[in-house]
Parts: structure tokens; C-alpha cells; sequence
């Protein structure tokens, strides 16, 4: 029923939503606007918008995965069907009215607005819902409106983001990356607060996806391990290894245990669009061939993330061996975070001031991709470089190495990120869209 359910609302949030490639409205005669929520809402207006919610986080989810892997050389789009996956995405610079520049950013801040719809039905519900109710739906849309913010941020960097955006005619100032990591912390801090006082249970059903976190409490262990992750950005071990100990985290724990996009082939549901058929033609979503040549031998992510063509792909001066093969099928989940992620933010997080239960942590990794305990030297220099190498082939394509090499000053090293021809630059960050128009 609730496949079914998020399948129905992704055609009323395509209506309402996705009208604009701006963060303004466009009116759509045939659909609910969004004056219809904002006043009077009913129960199951409100419900349908929670579900919805989750629903439009996965709209042209892979645009984002896809230009920030490439960008960071984890795979290149090698299929020639558009030259500025090679071109223009690799050399920059980009275009700030492209749909290089504007497609995720708009898709983000759909997800932003979604949520902001629904806190907003909710405090002028006619449903007569309790305090407690009121804040469960409060710290859900809050800390999915935070997760959009950080991945529209890690996009735009030092171009920065607006963080209010609830009134379309009165938008908020860009704030730069730091001011911006600080204003999802908060948002993500009050969101918890809402969840701790949110009740025993949800008010509206919630996908598979979030199995183990469909109430407001262990739904707040999500929001504390995204939480851990802003503070990681922000260079504050110490606060991560703290939101962390109230996280879902646990080194002992299943790698692949946390929340997930879930996908479906029935109805109007979507597809993983981050599946590619191995070995077939037009699928030509190749890894960068240093990540297949760095590797450590025996190394278990080798085997299960890549797969080798009988002869190396070719397209625009590019040449590599291996498909990229992250997910088996087109209906396979896409993590926001799990607990491989936070057993490396909880190694990282330790470094220099307990570098002993760093290397317990890293060797977690290592065991569980078949590699032997880490032996190499224990300075905090080079424990940075050993999780940093952990990450790069745990999270492949998950979006975290541009942001990794970006975070430790590594962006600029070819030795981390490669420049395979002559005019080939490391970008930091995706312009301004040229509609925002920031003067």
C-alpha cells in the first residue's frame, strides 16, 4: 500500500513541485497548489505530504551522484551521449544557466520546499493534532530539509546557499560553506529536539527504506548521524564522535544498516537510475582505472563495485577498463548514510586524540573487505591518509570523494585526483545559478 501511495504522490509533487527549474511557483490549474496546504489542511492532506516528501527526495537523484563522482574522477559517463559529461564537467568552466549547474540545485531545493509545505500544513492543520504529533512531523521534515541543504552546499562550496527559503518572495542571503554547515547543524539540532519530544509513532507511514527508523526516536539516530557527518565537515572531531554515541552507529554492526531511497518497477514508481547493465552497450559508466590500480590486492570492493570489459572503452581522449557496477539491480536501494560511513567518520574523528581505536576502526573496514589489520604507521598524518583511502573504496559513487579530496586540502594533488589530458582542471564547485541572480 505504501509503494503504492508514494508511486500516486510522486505525480502530485511533479505537479506542484517540479514546475520550475527556480525556487519560485508556477501555478498548475490541474493540480493542488500550494495555497491548498498551507491553510485547512486535513489528516490525510497532511499524511500524503509526509509521504510525498520521501517520495520526491529520488527525483533525478543520480544527476547528483553522477556529476559529483565524475567530477571527483571515481567513473566517467564514457557513453558519448553527451560531450560535457567530458568536456565541460573536466575542463570547466561551467555553465551557470547549464543543466550542469542548475538540474541537482533545483531538484534540492524542490525537496527543501516540499518540506517547508509540510511543517507549514501542519501548523495550520484543521486535524487538531497534539503537540507531540505536530513535532514528529516537525523534526521528519526538518531533518530531510537539512540532508537536501548539505548536498545542495557540498555542490555549490564557496559559492554558497540559501538556507531560508520558506517565503519565495523574501529569500534569505547566501551563506558561505562554513555559515551554511552551521545553519544545517542547527536545523538539525532543533529538528532532533522535535523528534525527542515527538511521540512514541509517526503519524503517517513511512517506506521500508527506513526500516529500524520509522519513529520519532530512532528516526532522531538518522538525524544525529547526519548531524556527525556536518560536524566531520566542519573539522569538529570531537562533536562527531559525540553525535555519533547518540547515532545508529556501531562498529561492531552491519555495514549497510541505515536509510535508504528505495526504488520499484511497478506503477509510477521510479528505478535506481544508478544501475548499469554490465557488459552492455550505451552503459559505458566506467571507474577510473587508477581506482582499479590503487587497490589492494584481495580487496572485496574491487570485485563487487567493478566490472571488467573484455576490451577498455574509449571516448573523448578517456580510456578505462572497468564498468562501474555499485548496485545489481535497477529496483537496489541508495543509502543517504549507513554505518560503513559513520565507522569511518568515528576512525577519522579519533585521529590525534586516540589513534589506537582510529586503527580498531579502520581495520573494521578492512576485515569486512577481506583486507588484513592495518600496518603501516600510526601519526596522524598518515592515519588521514589510510581512512581517506578506506573511504575511497567503501563509498564509491556516494557521493564523498570530491568532497573528501576538497575538505583535506587534496583537491589540487593529481596524485588524488588525476588529470588524464592537457586542459583537464580540478573544479571545487558548481557556479551560482545564473536565475538566482545574486546581485
Amino acid at each position: 500500500m505504501l509503494k503504492n501511495k508514494i508511486s500516486i504522490l510522486i505525480l502530485v509533487f511533479t505537479a506542484v513541485f517540479f514546475t520550475s527549474c527556480e525556487l519560485e511557483d508556477l501555478p498548475n490549474e490541474n493540480a493542488p497548489t500550494l495555497e491548498s496546504f498551507a491553510d485547512g489542511a486535513s489528516q490525510a492532506d497532511v499524511q500524503s505530504l509526509a509521504v510525498g516528501l520521501e517520495a520526491v527526495m529520488r527525483n533525478d537523484l543520480e544527476f547528483h551522484y553522477q556529476t559529483i563522482s565524475y567530477i571527483g574522477r571515481e567513473y566517467y559517463d564514457l557513453t558519448g551521449t553527451d560531450p560535457r559529461y567530458t568536456g565541460e564537467l573536466l575542463k570547466g568552466p561551467l555553465d551557470n544557466n547549464g543543466f550542469l549547474t542548475t538540474r541537482a540545485y533545483s531538484a534540492w531545493y524542490r525537496v527543501v520546499k516540499a518540506a517547508n509545505v509540510l511543517v507549514t500544513a501542519v501548523e495550520n492543520s484543521e486535524a487538531g493534532f497534539s503537540d507531540a504529533t505536530k513535532r514528529s512531523y516537525y523534526g521528519y521534515a526538518n531533518t530531510i530539509k537539512a540532508y537536501a541543504l548539505l548536498m545542495v552546499a557540498n555542490r555549490q562550496f564557496s559559492n554558497g546557499i540559501r538556507v531560508d527559503v520558506a517565503d519565495p518572495d523574501n529569500l534569505g542571503p547566501f551563506l558561505g560553506y562554513p555559515e551554511a554547515l552551521t545553519a544545517i547543524r542547527n536545523l538539525l539540532n532543533d529538528a532532533n529536539s522535535d523528534l525527542t519530544n515527538g511521540g512514541g509513532t509517526f503519524d503517517f507511514p513511512i517506506s521500508s527504506g527506513y526500516d529500524g527508523f520509522a519513529t520519532p526516536a530512532t528516526f532522531a539516530t538518522f538525524n544525529r548521524a547526519l548531524a556527525a557527518r556536518v560536524a566531520l565537515y566542519q573539522g569538529n572531531k570531537s562533536d562527531a564522535l559525540s553525535l555519533l554515541g547518540n547515532s545508529f552507529f556501531d562498529i561492531s554492526g552491519a555495514l549497510n544498516v541505515g536509510v535508504a531511497h528505495v526504488f520499484g518497477a511497478t506503477g509510477n514508481d521510479v528505478l535506481n537510475a544508478q544501475f548499469y547493465v554490465l557488459g552492455q552497450s550505451g552503459q559505458e559508466y566506467m571507474i577510473h582505472n587508477s581506482w582499479i590500480a590503487d587497490a589492494e590486492a584481495g580487496d572485496t570492493r574491487v570485485a563487487n563495485k567493478s566490472f571488467m570489459l573484455p576490451t577498455p572503452r574509449m571516448f573523448d581522449d578517456l580510456t578505462a577498463t572497468h564498468q562501474m557496477a555499485l548496485y545489481t539491480s535497477n529496483t537496489d536501494p541508495v543509502y543517504l548514510i549507513r554505518n560503513e560511513e559513520l565507522i569511518l567518520i568515528y576512525a577519522e574523528a579519533n585521529i590525534g586524540t586516540n589513534n589506537a581505536e582510529a586503527v580498531n576502526a579502520i581495520n573494521v573496514i578492512r576485515n569486512a573487505a577481506g583486507l588484513a589489520n592495518y600496518s603501516g604507521a600510526t601519526t596522524d598524518a598518515a592515519l588521514e591518509l589510510e581512512v581517506l583511502n578506506q573511504r575511497r573504496y567503501s563509498l564509491i559513487g556516494e557521493g564523498h570523494r570530491w568532497v573528501d579530496l576538497r575538505r583535506t586540502g587534496r583537491l589540487n594533488d593529481i596524485n588524488f585526483l588525476p588529470l588524464d589530458r592537457m586542459g583537464d582542471n580540478a573544479l571545487d564547485a558548481f557556479p551560482t545559478p545564473f536565475s538566482e541572480n545574486v546581485n
